[in-house]
């Protein structure tokens, strides 16, 4: 005859082995120094075998603002000073092209020395944790949130940001920089209803570009004049031996509504479809 205690215990244990069946397998521990990219879900992160990335010879048309990025990335992986960027601007001028560009670069001058971590808008609340895991690790990091942008009611998102960048408790470690793309300058957006503030029409406004501020680069993607988008064609269909006339390249402009390297770039895939090629 078994004791109660005894039968309660093995009752636990039953119920121990059924809670650990039910339980999802832990993934896998992450290297972060084995891969040139990772994407940070919020609470954990999955490793990318190839960063994919355009040569830098091919990203024309943003000629200043590439220097200033490459400049601060190699800083970055040479285990230098560096800047927390904020690229804003037009849509399709190449704001996360060249910094995916930029990587690929100074991976290739520091073997193993720095690495990407995408962060979704969603997973912006784990970046805490991101930065706490990252400060342990012997490499460098650039933290990439792509297209951010708040809402005029979202407060928790700016104040999130803003403790990042001004060295607090929850600020990113020293072997991280912070990469934002944005298409609007002060990331936060405006309402008209600030021009008619009554007191001071400036104090909000100035309110909203300090967040902007906070990051040691701010650089500004603008639509390309004709010229710059004809000649980003023309680098494209060079590497890719592409015939090509300006004519046809504006007209696809015109029906798409703007001009921009992500036109240009699909004006180029469309050149390749035609001629029966891969690119």
């Amino acid at each position: 005859m078994t004791s109660p205690q005894h039968d309660h215990g093995v009752l636990l244990s039953r119920i121990a082995d059924a809670l650990e069946r039910l339980a999802p397998p832990s993934g896998p521990v992450c290297d972060w120094l084995a891969h040139p990219a990772y994407v940070w879900t919020g609470s954990s992160a999955r490793a990318v075998e190839h960063l994919d990335a355009p040569a830098l010879d091919l990203l024309r048309g943003i000629d200043a603002q590439k220097e200033r990025v490459v400049t601060n990335v190699e800083r970055l992986a040479a285990g230098h000073a560096a800047h927390d960027m904020l690229l804003w601007g037009s849509r399709g001028m190449g704001k996360s092209a060249v910094l995916r560009a930029a990587i690929r670069a100074a991976q290739d001058a520091h073997p193993g020395g720095i690495a990407l971590v995408q962060v979704a808008q969603e997973a912006l609340s784990g970046v805490t944790a991101l930065f706490a895991t990252l400060g342990r690790i012997d490499r460098r990091f650039l933290v990439f949130i792509d297209d951010l942008g708040f809402e005029e009611n979202d407060g928790a998102g700016p104040r999130l940001l803003r403790s990042w960048l001004e060295g607090g408790v929850e600020a990113r470690p020293a072997n991280v920089r912070l990469a934002v793309t944005s298409n609007r300058r002060a990331i936060v957006a405006r309402s008209m209803s600030e021009q008619d503030d009554p007191i001071n029409p400036r104090d909000v406004v100035d309110d909203r570009l300090a967040l902007a501020d906070r990051f040691g680069l701010s650089i500004g993607f603008h639509n390309c004049d004709q010229d710059a988008y004809l000649s980003i064609i023309g680098g494209y269909a060079q590497e890719f031996g592409l015939e090509w006339e300006s004519g046809d390249a504006l007209e696809w402009s015109r029906r798409r509504g703007a001009r921009s390297g992500r036109v240009a770039w699909q004006y180029v895939n469309e050149l390749a479809g035609r001629a029966g090629k891969a690119i």
